[in-house]
């Protein structure tokens, strides 16, 4: 412990000494926070560039990243005018965000003004936990003589994009066009294309193209361009190529169009779709240009072929393109991700000699490559080397070597680390604090991790989604129910369970039942129907299964009950899973009764009964032999696993 403490103490004066006659200390360290490049950063093909670099540094590094919106708000955490008020309001929606009579009168006696700005800070303090911020929205509008100001709208068209709620985004478009029509601006609609191909919704997110003239509004280039971008962003590349053909009459081809596709082509590592968007450029008047070649460079890198990289790289220069600080962090990143650090560090130094400084994402990339490959130790050695640089670390740069600390399951150096971190400027954000509090629950520090947590919310961060899922499975982890199930509550309650989270559910809905916990159990799911979270089919099978798993027939077929009546058809596997334990049991009258039922359903969705009923039980026939054959596979690996290690002793 005493080596990190003299480490604070070193990089401390390592920070303080980097930039003598410059601006001061923590100025230094605001700019360096973000990526840092010397290239236009208004520029949209940059922009894309940058982009594919982030992917490429997740990629290679063991890592759990904040997005672009965390690490604005870890930049806007100084405490400001409105930050109490704030910090009353997010604390009222916590509490009584399930109750709405108790919630609006809460707010209504908080002694809270509703002051231009202040909607527009409670909503990013709520952060990932969209129904908090969609409650206050809807009280705030009701408010006399408050209305919502532009940023407020875009705020929440964000929220409601992300968690998926389009239907309720449209409504909002709707009342905006009715009673704020100068809100309505391309940018809204760009805002809304890209939570579209977020969610994979293609036709959705073109549809958006075809409704803004509805709106007022006639999309140009621009905006083509975002929609293009998006979807090659979310790995939609092959439609975005066929959107690209269609509207080429409608929409003049431009570089950054062509950009784009590159990037999603290269990014998937189809080469040879990539060298036709090259040619198609080039046919088109425009030469390839730095960002051009960088795409390609990483389209080399995905594809694992260094040696065209490198006979890329020699091209540039012949081009006379000479490469800049992306070209060589894209190659230094690839060899990291090889475990050819020497490789990696010779390009480096090749690098610095061709006059290119390296900057903070190149450093961070080294670091990571040697933090993932156990060399702990090389990697603090290029942290030093770049603060004596003047290059400030920003939390990515420290999540790496966190992660290196986790995996070695060193706790009190995380937390030495997180110090450090704030010591120099630089502000642990959530993926820091999921690291932390991930290990604390691993090495049954439950008490340490709910600490952490705490202490990550008075620092003003908003647990999202990955930090409840960490928690949740730590605490589970080590048969900490009561607070596993708390913590799903509350997870259910901020509006941020999904069809993704549903494994989530489904371990601790299990996990509760085989410790015999029946009462728990319906509470969370009684929590969860409460909510209003949208539950689909596989919820309700999750649940109905867990229960007949472990031997509660009875309970689960009065949910599957419930179920019908909220007019969701059970499976048909789960249909045969139940009608056979209800024979074991005897129950003839709740069978029938589910039957008949279930034979409706069916009828009103045309759908044959006697097919669904053989259709269940064939698919629970193969369900339990695969689960034989499964047992069978494990039980051959562990004594042929064993033989060998048995043989490599002798």
């Amino acid at each position: 412990m005493q080596r990190f403490s003299s480490r604070s103490l070193r990089l401390i004066n390592l920070s303080l000494s980097s930039k003598p006659n410059g601006p001061t200390n923590l100025f230094h360290l605001s700019l360096y926070s973000q990526i840092h490049r010397p290239a236009n950063p208004n520029d949209d093909s940059y922009k894309n560039n940058n982009r594919f670099l982030n992917d490429r540094t997740n990629e290679f590094g063991p890592v759990n990243v904040a997005t672009n919106e965390q690490a604005k708000r870890t930049e806007s955490h100084n405490p400001d005018e409105f930050a109490a008020e704030v910090e009353r309001i997010y604390r009222i929606l916590r509490k009584f965000h399930s109750r709405g009579p108790k919630l609006e009168l809460a707010l209504q006696e908080s002694g809270v003004v509703l002051r231009s700005g202040l909607a527009e800070r409670v909503l990013n303090r709520c952060g990932d936990a969209g129904n908090l911020g969609y409650r206050f929205f809807v009280w705030a509008s009701k408010q006399p003589g408050h209305r919502h100001s532009y940023e407020v709208y875009k705020a929440m068209v964000k929220i409601l994009g992300k968690m998926k709620q389009f239907g309720t985004v449209w409504a909002l478009m709707e009342e905006m066009r009715k009673e704020n029509p100068q809100f309505i601006t391309p940018e809204l609609f760009v805002v809304l294309m890209r939570r579209f191909a977020s969610a994979r919704m293609v036709k959705k997110a073109i549809e958006v193209l075809d409704e803004m003239p509805n709106y007022g509004c006639e999309p140009d280039e621009y905006v083509f361009g975002c929609l293009l971008d998006a979807l090659c962003k979310n790995g939609s590349v092959k439609e975005a190529a066929s959107l690209f053909e269609d509207m080429r009459v409608r929409f003049s081809p431009s570089l950054k169009h062509f950009t784009s596709l590159l990037y999603g082509w290269c990014r998937e590592g189809k080469l040879m779709e990539a060298k036709h968007i090259l040619v198609q450029m080039r046919e088109a008047g425009f030469e390839p240009d730095i960002v051009v070649y960088n795409n390609l460079l990483s389209g080399y890198a995905v594809a694992g072929k260094m040696a065209d990289a490198f006979d890329l790289l020699k091209e540039m220069r012949r081009k006379g393109c000479e490469p800049n600080e992306n070209s060589y962090t894209i190659l230094i990143q690839a060899l990291c991700g090889k475990e050819k650090m020497d490789e990696a560090m010779r390009v480096f130094v090749e690098m610095e000699r061709s006059g290119c400084q390296a900057d903070i994402v190149t450093y961070t990339s080294l670091i990571s490559g040697f933090c993932k490959w156990g060399k702990i130790d090389k990697g603090y050695e290029i942290l030093d080397s770049m603060i004596q640089r003047g290059h400030m670390p920003n939390q990515m740069t420290y999540l790496h070597v966190m992660l290196a600390h986790e995996k070695r399951e060193e706790l009190e150096e995380c937390l030495e680390l997180m110090e450090e971190m704030r010591k120099i400027g630089c502000v642990p954000d959530l993926s820091i604090y999921n690291v932390v509090i991930r290990l604390t629950c691993k090495l049954g520090e439950v008490k340490e991790g709910v600490r952490v947590w705490n202490e990550m919310e008075a620092s003003g961060f908003s647990p999202g989604l990955d930090t409840f899922v960490v928690m949740i499975h730590g605490l589970l982890g080590q048969g900490c129910w009561v607070e596993a199930c708390d913590y799903f509550k509350e997870m259910a309650g901020r509006g941020l369970l999904s069809a993704p989270q549903y494994g989530t559910l489904k371990e601790l809905l299990n996990s509760l039942l085989r410790a015999e916990k029946l009462e728990m159990a319906k509470d969370v799911w009684s929590c969860i129907l409460s909510t209003g979270c949208d539950l689909n089919v596989y919820a309700w099978t999750i649940w109905i299964h867990a229960l007949f798993s472990n031997r509660h027939v009875k309970e689960a077929c009065s949910y599957c009950l419930d179920m019908m009546d909220a007019d969701v058809m059970p499976q048909p596997d789960t249909f045969a899973k139940l009608m056979r334990g209800l024979k074991k049991l005897y129950n003839r009258q709740l069978a029938v009764e589910i039957t008949d039922k279930v034979r409706k359903m069916a009828a009103d969705r045309q759908i044959t009964f006697k097919m669904y009923k053989r259709r269940g039980e064939r698919d629970l026939k193969e369900k339990i032999k695969e689960k034989k054959d499964g047992r069978k596979r494990r039980a051959r690996r562990r004594q042929w696993g064993g033989g060998l290690g048995r043989a490599k002793i002798l």
